[in-house]
């Protein structure tokens, strides 16, 4: 049973789908690895190590491909990756179903069998292999060190001969994964954390973490059953707009986080809010891919509004690629070891499991997926 990994061609693209470690797993199971050459040079795994994992360090990837029987990459496949791809293979990396239906749907006119890593359910059993929270986990710690890059003020309070330095604000909106890892970081570098998020359930999590809670009645909200927001009404989204304007004001540092799997991201921070901020703060859109959080975001680029700094980069991940990439890693690592059966030598991938249910998109020919298949 052969696994290929290729290399990231995805612009800026530094995370690769398996380091060494997990290849010294996959081997142990009696799997054999090929790893395309430079395949972790960006994220600080050189070729000599992989092979010392017991892996085949290959040039020709395509071949590779051809021959495989699994295939794990980070990012969706081109569709001439597709065309490698042998009939019942399995494919296993984020795949941005819900925003690319012509690449679920190539996947399964090739007869593959495709795991979308972003819909694997928030499940304790599944836990392991939820790639997109490990992901969103390291985007937040990221995401406030950027903003303290960009920032002019220092985050702690600091007790000076020449006076007292007072902590800076940082206000993050949405408390998920990401979210409550942002105002962990913050909070750990000293600085004063107010956040808010459309699910009152999840303030005493906030406040665990050091953080005030800013309370604002938006009528009926709360979340999916995997754990995720559900989507607000315009009246309640303008109702969050108004709650929110006087801490924007007040904020050094404001990080919007606000997400609906699924859907384009809501836009809750309108201009004159960034507008009304002390030159010199900083707004990080964490959600500028799906469409952006805030007005006036432009994909991968640091906008001057103001003399505040709107700060919308991609692939948030990327910029702590080392760790994101071991956390990828060990995500699709146990994917593959739960539903091997050593001794078939095969996968048992039942479809009545949740987990398969979930994130097994197509098979057999067809999309089996019924939210994607629904789309």
């Amino acid at each position: 049973m052969r696994i290929a990994v290729p290399k990231e061609t995805w612009p800026g693209e530094l995370r690769a789908a398996l380091v060494p470690s997990s290849v010294k797993k996959l081997v142990s199971l009696g799997f054999d690895v090929m790893v395309e050459a430079g395949a972790g040079a960006a994220c600080g795994e050189p070729d000599a190590v992989y092979a010392e994992a017991g892996a085949q360090v290959v040039s020709d990837i395509a071949s590779a491909i051809v021959a495989s029987d699994v295939v794990t990459r980070v990012r969706k496949p081109s569709p001439t990756d597709v065309d490698l791809l042998a009939e019942n293979a399995l494919h296993i990396s984020f795949l941005d179903p819900f925003n690319d239906k012509p690449l679920v749907e190539k996947l399964a006119a090739r007869g593959v069998m495709a795991v979308s890593m972003e819909m694997v359910p928030r499940t304790t059993r599944a836990q392991k292999m939820d790639a997109l929270s490990s992901q969103a986990n390291l985007a937040g710690y990221f995401t406030v060190v950027l903003a303290a890059r960009h920032c002019p003020r220092i985050f702690p309070m600091m007790m000076t001969p020449a006076g007292t330095i007072a902590p800076a604000r940082v206000f993050v909106i949405g408390a998920g994964v990401a979210g409550l890892q942002a105002i962990a970081t913050a909070k750990r570098l000293g600085a004063r954390v107010e956040a808010f998020d459309t699910r009152p359930v999840v303030a005493e999590q906030v406040q665990s973490l050091g953080a005030k809670f800013v309370s604002i009645d938006i009528g009926e909200s709360g979340e999916t059953a995997q754990g995720y927001a559900r989507e607000l009404t315009p009246e309640q989204i303008e109702m969050q707009r108004q709650g929110m304007k006087q801490v924007i004001a007040r904020s050094d540092v404001v990080i919007t986080t606000a997400q609906v799997f699924g859907r384009p991201a809501p836009r809750i921070v309108t201009r004159d809010m960034v507008e009304a901020m002390r030159p010199g703060s900083v707004v990080v859109d964490m959600a500028v891919e799906s469409g952006g959080n805030v007005e006036g975001s432009v994909l991968d680029q640091v906008v001057d509004v103001a003399g505040v700094k709107l700060i919308s980069l991609a692939n948030l991940p990327s910029g702590v690629a080392c760790n994101a990439s071991a956390m990828y890693s060990a995500n699709v690592t146990h994917f593959i070891d739960e539903f091997w059966d050593a001794d078939e030598r095969a996968f048992s991938l039942d479809p009545e499991d949740e987990i398969v249910s979930g994130c097994v998109l197509t098979r057999d020919g067809a999309i089996v997926n019924e939210t994607i298949r629904s789309l």
